[in-house]
């Protein structure tokens, strides 16, 4: 890939997800705050922001969204679904994951 297609994925990907944090924010506020791990305050911003404003931020050269699942645990439960011959259930597995990255996500709206 050349610097200048990773450039537009990078746009690509900015717009997708401005407008799906968006949708996401209007359709149920609570639910966003939790999935999108945002504060309060940017989801407020983000579900204000109109269409040209959404254009021209996801335009920039900066990846706007983040990997939370950032740590070896996570992405271990995720990747991993036998280890060492040991029959590991799928959704259970996924439950697990979920429930760190929400005890990470209410780690870090504490004040």
């Amino acid at each position: 890939m050349t610097s200048e297609q990773i450039l537009a994925e990078i746009r690509e990907a900015n717009l997708t997800y401005l407008m799906l944090a968006q949708s996401l924010i209007r359709a149920d506020k609570a639910q966003a705050l939790f999935r999108l791990g945002l504060p309060e305050e940017s989801a407020d911003l983000i579900e204000a922001l109109s269409p040209a404003q959404i254009m021209k931020i996801a335009s920039g050269s900066m990846l706007l969204c983040r990997f939370r699942a950032d740590d070896d645990m996570v992405w271990s439960l995720l990747t991993q679904h036998n280890l060492s011959g040991r029959t590991v259930n799928d959704a259970t597995t996924r439950l697990h994951a979920g429930i760190v990255m929400a005890g990470r996500y209410a780690e870090t709206i504490q004040p």
